[in-house]
């Protein structure tokens, strides 16, 4: 019989960039759903009081699939870069006007 994994009784926010000018939002979390331990990537949009709410546009994913996950992202970012799609160091993460 296997240990049982911990899990965690609220999300757990990771990290937060923003989308585009719109005010929406791509916010990175760790949390558990019946059971499950999942990382969650999924778009907020900011409602008329400023605030940020989730929406329906995003991915969850088993932790436990969280390295394959991460080898994918490195991939692509390799890629974009030998395209020249991104420079080196490009980074996008100023807050919306």
């Amino acid at each position: 019989m296997s240990a049982r994994r911990p899990t965690l009784d609220e999300p757990i926010e990771i990290t937060k960039f923003w989308k585009n000018r719109r005010g929406d939002a791509v916010i990175v979390s760790l949390s558990t759903y019946e059971g499950h331990n999942l990382i969650n990537i999924r778009t907020h949009s900011t409602d008329r009081a400023g605030k940020l709410v989730p929406t329906t546009k995003g991915i969850a994913v088993a932790v436990l699939r969280l390295p394959e996950l991460a080898a994918a992202v490195t991939k692509a970012l390799v890629k974009a870069r030998e395209l020249g799609l991104i420079e080196e160091g490009a980074s996008t993460t100023e807050q919306p006007e």
